[in-house]
């Protein structure tokens, strides 16, 4: 065990979960509302046992071929909830053979839950997404269990085969908590049995840094963008579900009417993709097939794929933008929309995300359903071409990201948790 430093000793891996949970964990600690918490999650590359600020996390370890089934498996759900599988090649997926990797993960994470209750008590267990979903049936204890599912709840997407276990997993806990009051609704029609809560994600505000206008010019020049053009960002790993080629195919659209516009892509692979993590390729392929679609639309000059970025990267990246775009086919979430507006920047926000529910029509933002290519284009033109109209919008999302501060997930979280112990 030994105390880590971040950024230093111990990089967090990119994402919605890890930024929420350890900005909540922290929060709650400083303000008593926890005594302490424990931290328990897959990290190949990681110690079994370290401590940041006070937290402590346990890794969980598997071997490679364990770690390769479990891979497939959550792969397998990802995209059949996303709508990316066909229901017909997934529905069988609980009784394969990869499964069994993604069981034995959860047995894992369950026994090590149940050693450290039995060293420290705990009061409730928290489980965080659907990596961890059966973990709450094999604790096997009646101490309170609380679900937080972060990816879409659309039962329509959900194969008949897949009804009851996971049924049976989301019955075992007594909350589960979605990210948006569309995939409440939806959990709800599904018909779990517990109390159904929806709380938006959040970010720490303190996380975000405030480059100058001269760092800015100079991470867009060091990236090649020149400091006339106009720049639209998204934020995302390369994963077709987050809608890349979407952004790339409006830009074609929209070259002769806004030729100074350029399109900035940030991001690499997932956890899933790292080499620090599961290994998958679809990453790298993915950004192989959006570079190659730039070259056959004749954008590929008006297209910048950045790669992954540092927090001050990225938040210079925030500063030199006109405005973000979320693409995304289908989204749990999507705090990059938050971050944006926390930098005053409006975002053209697919319908797909749960985000777009806090999105309002030519005040903090615009709408496109997610295969309208013709609106996304149209809605980026309108940013591009209207400064004035910009600003105003960035500044009322400024407003609006409030609502997904850490101190708003403290104070919903707080009151879940505390209604069960």
């Amino acid at each position: 065990m030994g105390g880590m430093k971040e950024e230093v000793d111990y990089r967090f891996t990119p994402g919605g979960v890890t930024r929420m949970v350890f900005p909540l964990l922290k929060r709650m600690k400083e303000a008593g509302i926890l005594k302490g918490a424990t931290w328990v999650s897959l990290n190949p590359g990681g110690p079994r046992h370290s401590v940041l600020d006070g937290i402590e996390f346990r890794n969980v370890l598997l071997d490679h071929e364990s770690l390769a089934g479990y891979g497939k498996t959550k792969e397998a759900i990802w995209g059949t909830v996303h709508g990316l599988s066909e229901a017909s090649s997934s529905g069988d997926m609980f009784w394969r053979d990869d499964f069994t990797d993604y069981a034995y993960y959860n047995r894992l994470s369950a026994e090590t839950m149940r050693a450290l209750d039995g060293e420290g008590d705990f009061d409730l267990f928290y489980v965080h997404d659907f990596q961890q979903l059966p973990v709450g049936y094999m604790l096997g204890t009646l101490k309170p269990k609380v679900f937080r599912w972060h990816i879409p709840f659309d039962r329509t997407t959900i194969p008949k085969l897949w009804i009851e276990p996971l049924s049976t997993y989301l019955n075992s806990y007594d909350v589960v908590i979605a990210s948006s009051r569309r995939y409440l609704d939806s959990l709800k029609e599904f018909g779990f049995g517990g109390v159904a809560r929806h709380v938006y994600p959040y970010v720490d505000p303190s996380d975000y840094s405030k480059p100058t206008a001269r760092e800015a010019k100079a991470l867009a020049r060091g990236l090649g963008i020149a400091d006339r053009e106009k720049v639209a960002v998204v934020v995302a790993r390369m994963d077709p579900i987050k809608g890349q080629d979407r952004a790339i195919r409006a830009m074609a659209k929209v070259r002769s009417q806004e030729p100074d516009l350029r399109l900035l892509l940030v991001g690499n692979g997932s956890f899933s993709s790292s080499s620090g993590g599961l290994k998958l390729s679809k990453g790298a392929a993915w950004r192989a097939r959006l570079e190659q679609l730039a070259k056959d639309l004749g954008v590929q000059d008006r297209v910048t794929f950045a790669g992954h970025l540092s927090q001050r990267e990225l938040d210079a990246a925030y500063v030199r933008s006109s405005f973000t775009v979320l693409p995304s086919v289908q989204e749990g979430f999507g705090l990059v929309v938050i971050e944006g507006w926390i930098h005053g920047r409006p975002s053209v926000v697919s319908t797909g995300a749960g985000v777009s529910e806090l999105v309002q029509e030519r005040a903090n933002g615009l709408l496109f359903e997610p295969d309208d290519v013709d609106t996304l284009a149209d809605q980026m033109a309108r940013l591009a071409s209207d400064e004035a109209l910009a600003r105003k919008m960035g500044a009322r999302g400024r407003v609006t990201s409030r609502s997904c501060f850490v101190e708003e997930g403290v104070k919903q979280e707080s009151d879940i948790m505390l209604g069960l112990v």
